[in-house]
């Protein structure tokens, strides 16, 4: 083994340290890691109560921890549907299945299948078969297509939709694939154990565990190829999952900076429009290299000469003209991504960066990492502790609640508009099957977690419900109500305890509103982050510091709801534990503003929701006002002012109902100029499905 040049074990050194710095580190990579697990058990336990029999699976460098926040990378979701059967064999048909046989024709394209419809109730295939989603060849086969996956999402995201390879999604920040799970491995993937049995990597328990990883066929047509539309892509993302988590520490950073020299550096040599050089590239480098270099080599001193290495197999890809997936046999992935003069060019820019002793890392803009490379080793900061890695865990923290809150909204808005039953009935079993899904079920530590929150987050729903319609029929509550009340309030610090405070309020217990309302204030300290579920993000997108420190150390759920706050959410059917004002949130809809909002907004647009700062104040506001206490009402309403403020205002959820709040404080002050203006000011914020529009029109005849 050459040894490393002094230059490169110093540069070694330092880099190791910087990507360290960014997130880039064991710890932060196994966060990443265990919080995409947490996300996939949230959409199978929703799926489940949906009536869905799907699995899904996060894949890509946000769920390989294979990121930074520099390098901005997007999500990446595959959900297989189990109600379908692939058969790569006869041997595979199921009884009473969507059976599909995957087909390969001489003309077929590498890494391509056609999906042939099998019959249900005996293994015999589909003809004369006419529908939307299939097509019929001269031969009289029926094949299956994946456009039907394209029509599906196009109709459920409209304006919204767009379309990259084989995913859809309504953002540019996350791509949704909707597969098959295969039944056995297809020949192409089951010879790559056996080349695999001659390398230094991966070990021989991974490829153990990866025998037990099913494939996938994604609905992903050759371009060009006269079938595109009915041609399926094999994928073996679960491998290739596997294979990244067993990496150490210095590959995964070897692929970091990667992904950063493809972002900075690589785009600059590749000059047709159609053609581009993709993370999967420099994925598959690092695999090959990896395979054909000793264990040894991959250690912290030799991190430039491991890049290096994988800047060389790069380089003899480009040079021969194909790239070969690492996986599955007879696929080039320069094919249809990157022309042979983009190839050229870019090997030869490869060639200088090796020549220059690879100073193009001092350059590198993506998190500052040359600047920080030349400040080294003076201006390092603390690590797991510093800035980045802690911004980084608080991102983390507050997402994946986000997601926790989005699939509250899910959850709820099915049972509204479920005109068979009424909700309080739909929820009571939505909670009893949720309580029973991991007695019946195999279910996993991440499940556990979604299901305890979301069964928290929806008795407080169904106890408000009760509490409701007690108030408007004018009967005492149950006995067994506060026993319901004390098991909803642990979902956060703020907003289970919100709702009690004006379930008490809108009952006339101004006392009781009062001590819960106090209990509120003392909780809501600084580090408290708020967050919430309606896809809206703040103009002002801010973290706490405090907060992000907190979740460096704690990260257990438990521990983390105590420093969040969540946006107080009312159904229609909890109206009457709401203050009336709220009332007109769930009706803010003028004209054809419902045909205006955004597939996140049809989850709650329907409901009073409402930020828990701002709420708690506007309560306190109403309820010392009721109690006559002056000084304190008008503490309340000056905090509600300083608010909305234009510096605070962008930091708020729903800031549009936040400023109603405060115009109906001003009303009650007997400001109808100061209301008008922040019904205006509201109104600026958000033209349509405002209930400032309401105010407006009721207050305007007054002057």
């Amino acid at each position: 083994m050459s040894p490393v040049p002094a230059f490169f074990q110093h540069l070694s050194e330092v880099l190791y340290q910087v990507l360290e710095c960014v997130g880039v580190n064991p710890w932060v990579v196994e966060r990443r890691r265990h919080t995409y697990l947490h996300r996939e058990a949230v959409w199978d336990v929703t799926r489940y109560q949906e009536g869905l029999n799907t699995t899904t699976f996060h894949f890509g460098s946000q769920s390989e921890g294979t990121t930074t926040p520099g390098l901005q990378s997007d999500t990446d979701q595959l959900r297989t549907f189990n109600n379908v059967n692939i058969m790569y064999t006869w041997a595979d048909w199921q009884q009473g299945k969507l059976n599909y046989l995957m087909v390969r024709d001489e003309d077929t394209p590498p890494q391509h299948y056609l999906l042939q419809c099998i019959r249900p109730d005996i293994p015999q295939p589909v003809t004369h078969y006419h529908h939307p989603n299939c097509v019929t060849d001269s031969q009289g086969r029926v094949f299956y297509s994946h456009m039907a996956f394209v029509r599906v999402a196009a109709e459920q995201y409209g304006d919204e939709h767009m379309r990259h390879g084989p995913s859809n999604s309504w953002s540019e920040d996350f791509d949704y694939v909707a597969a098959f799970h295969c039944s056995t491995l297809p020949l192409e993937i089951m010879s790559w154990f056996t080349k695999m049995q001659y390398g230094f990597w991966p070990s021989q328990d991974t490829l153990h565990a990866a025998r037990m990883c099913p494939c996938f066929l994604v609905p992903d047509g050759y371009h060009g190829s006269p079938t595109e539309q009915i041609e399926w892509r094999i994928t073996p993302n679960l491998i290739e999952r596997l294979l990244m988590f067993s990496l150490s520490t210095v590959p995964i950073k070897c692929l970091v900076i990667l992904k950063m020299l493809k972002k900075q550096e690589f785009v600059k040599y590749i000059h047709c429009e159609n053609c581009k050089f993709t993370t999967f590239h420099c994925k598959t480098a690092l695999f090959f290299t990896l395979h054909r270099t000793q264990p040894t080599v991959w250690t912290k001193p030799r991190l430039i000469q491991c890049i290096v290495s994988c800047l060389q197999t790069i380089q003899e890809c480009l040079n021969l003209g194909e790239c070969p997936h690492f996986i599955v046999e007879g696929v080039d992935l320069f094919g249809g991504k990157l022309c042979r003069g983009c190839q050229l060019s870019l090997e030869q820019a490869i060639q200088g960066m090796i020549h220059d002793d690879m100073h193009v890392l001092f350059h590198l803009q993506s998190d500052d990492l040359g600047k920080r490379l030349m400040a080294l080793p003076r201006a390092v900061g603390p690590y797991p502790g510093d800035n980045v890695n802690a911004g980084i865990c608080g991102k983390l923290t507050r997402d994946m609640f986000k997601l926790y809150l989005t699939h509250v909204r899910v959850v709820c808005n099915r049972l509204c508009n479920n005109e068979e039953a009424d909700v309080y009935s739909c929820l009571n079993n939505e909670i009893n099957t949720l309580e029973s899904l991991t007695m019946t079920h195999r279910t996993t530590q991440y499940d556990h977690n979604f299901i305890k929150f979301i069964v928290k987050a929806l008795m407080s729903v169904k106890v408000s419900i009760t509490s409701s319609n007690c108030i408007k029929n004018g009967q005492p509550l149950p006995q067994d109500i506060w026993q319901l009340y004390s098991e909803s309030l642990s979902t956060d610090v703020a907003s289970s305890k919100l709702k009690l405070a004006s379930m008490h309020y809108c009952r006339g217990e101004l006392r009781r509103a009062e001590s819960v309302l106090s209990e509120v204030e003392f909780d809501l300290v600084d580090s408290v982050q708020p967050v919430c579920g309606c896809g809206i993000i703040p103009f002002n997108d801010k973290l706490s510091k405090a907060f992000c420190e907190y979740t460096v150390k704690n990260y257990s759920h438990e521990q983390l709801t105590k420093k969040l706050a969540f946006c107080v959410m009312f159904l229609r059917e909890e109206k009457f534990c709401a203050p009336r004002f709220l009332w007109c949130e769930m009706y803010r809809a003028v004209g054809d503003d419902v045909d205006h909002r955004t597939h996140n907004e049809r989850q709650w647009m329907d409901w009073a929701e409402v930020d828990a700062r701002p709420f708690r104040l506007y309560l306190q506001y109403l309820t010392f006002r009721g109690l006559g206490v002056r000084h304190r009402q008008l503490e309340a309403f000056h905090g509600l002012k300083d608010i909305v403020t234009l510096d605070k205002l962008g930091q708020l959820y729903h800031a549009e109902t936040v400023i109603n709040l405060y115009g109906h404080c001003c009303e009650l002050e007997s400001d109808i100029q100061g209301a008008l203006h922040a019904y205006d000011t509201s109104l600026r914020n958000k033209p349509r499905n405002n209930a400032a529009n309401w105010h407006k029109q009721r207050l305007e005849p007054i002057l």
